[in-house]
């Protein structure tokens, strides 16, 4: 049970900790180039942190520039499958998402879609047939980290804080593709280290690490992004892969994608009836 009445599977309930954050809460983007990442470095340390940087904004440039920064809202259509130990566990849950930017989210699960989250800001609740209840406090807390550490994020929120740091760290291979590796590191002690196609110059993969509030133990998340389409003028990957501590966790594929669709706020309402975009 989920804790509002409704029976969840395995599948369902891995698709609410998993399924957020696909396209999170976009910042505004940074005027221009990346910041500056430090005033004071050494020529070594100078050299390496410009050509991440460089790298950065050629990353961004890829993902369609302008275009991929002044995103007003996202529509997803999907397939979701989610994994035990590695091991799939589902022949895969439909799912449609809804994000309005800057902190509005919206997530319709089941062929039915029957079973919705919404967000707000910092909150989060589920609408069933039984009616609203504020989501499970951990389930908004594994959103809001990964929001933190989305790759949305870093690019439009962390490049503009006081005292970021961005680190090449050389080449690598990731998802069996050539790479550089770029570390962006906030005032906070927190990273989140990208992997760029050496090629096509997108974002291969993205990892980050935390330790857990409870048993103390560090976790590593990656997300892994592939089958990259040119979608209304955004490089968009169309199939995302999820990694918990080395194991595959789950893979979203996505069938549709829109952006720009002038969403409305009751859509993101949690108390009035939603008014979904046809189709």
């Amino acid at each position: 049970m989920n804790g509002y009445g409704v029976s969840l599977s395995r599948p369902m309930k891995q698709l609410r900790v998993i399924l957020l954050c696909a396209l999170p809460v976009l910042a505004q983007p940074p005027a221009g180039q990346p910041p500056s990442t430090a005033n004071q470095l050494g020529p070594v340390a100078q050299e390496t942190a410009d050509q991440a940087k460089a790298l950065v904004a050629q990353m961004i440039q890829a993902l369609g520039g302008d275009a991929y920064l002044n995103l007003q809202d996202v529509s997803q259509q999907g397939r979701f499958y989610s994994f035990f130990r590695g091991e799939p566990t589902s022949t895969g849950i439909p799912f449609w998402r809804f994000v309005k930017f800057p902190d509005k989210e919206r997530i319709e699960l089941t062929k039915h879609r029957d079973v919705v989250d919404i967000f707000a800001g910092d909150k989060g609740y589920e609408i069933t047939y039984k009616g609203t209840a504020a989501l499970d406090p951990k389930q908004l807390s594994d959103y809001l980290r990964r929001r933190e550490h989305s790759l949305e994020w870093v690019l439009r929120q962390w490049l503009k804080e006081p005292g970021v740091v961005l680190l090449y760290e050389g080449t690598a291979i990731a998802a069996d593709k050539p790479a550089d590796k770029v570390s962006v590191l906030n005032a906070r002690n927190d990273s989140v280290t990208l992997y760029i196609d050496s090629s096509t110059h997108l974002p291969i993969k993205k990892t980050y690490s935390w330790r857990d509030p409870t048993d103390q133990l560090r976790n590593t998340e990656d997300e892994v992004y592939d089958a990259y389409r040119l979608t209304e003028g955004i490089m968009t990957p169309y199939s995302i892969t999820r990694f918990y501590n080395g194991e595959t966790s789950a893979q979203r594929f996505l069938s549709t994608v829109s952006y720009n669709q002038n969403l409305s706020d009751s859509m993101f309402d949690a108390k009035v009836p939603a008014e979904i975009p046809k189709k």
